[in-house]
């Protein structure tokens, strides 16, 4: 479970940088990230956001859920089925200065004009948080069609790509 904000000022969108720790390039993500046991998402985005970027923000609302499930195979065992659910709110920077991360996860923030989002390396999650804000679908939800391609892992956080199980064994161990 996790929690993203998406700043939008001035024509300029608020990005988060995660550097490549496999050598690649580094890319652009949300500022966000995964929720605390026990913390509320709200609180989670707020938390998130500061020490990414070092603003303060007023959540203004939440533009909706994108839910993606890969499988990702293990050394020994089973593979693991992984359900990520990310919750997506409007966030209006309210004070702080911006500043870069220090031994976290992302280690640059900066603001981008919209119209250059789309040349910047970044994640899809970036155009699915661009996504719902400006359909802003009444439900909050985009349907899996129309959702940017799956999620894959921000560099620093790296994953090994998804298979699919063997026909006719289920991902997870049977209950």
């Amino acid at each position: 479970m996790a929690a993203y904000a998406i700043c939008v000022r001035d024509g300029q969108l608020l990005l988060s940088r995660s550097p490549a720790l496999d050598g690649g390039p580094p890319e652009w993500v949300l500022p966000g990230g995964g929720m605390e046991h026990g913390e509320d998402p709200y609180d989670t985005v707020v938390r998130e956001v500061a020490e990414e970027t070092g603003y303060r923000i007023e959540v203004a609302g939440l533009l909706g859920v994108d839910s993606s499930r890969r499988v990702f195979p293990r050394r020994v065992g089973r593979a693991v089925d992984h359900h990520g659910v990310r919750l997506v709110y409007e966030g209006r920077v309210t004070g702080g200065e911006l500043r870069y991360e220090i031994g976290g996860s992302t280690d640059m923030a900066a603001w981008h004009d919209l119209d250059a989002v789309p040349a910047l390396n970044r994640v899809p999650m970036v155009e699915t948080g661009l996504r719902l804000w400006r359909e802003r679908p009444a439900a909050g939800h985009l349907e899996p069609a129309e959702r940017s391609a799956p999620e894959r892992p921000a560099a620093g956080h790296l994953a090994p790509p998804p298979v699919e199980p063997p026909p006719g064994q289920l991902p997870y161990p049977e209950r």
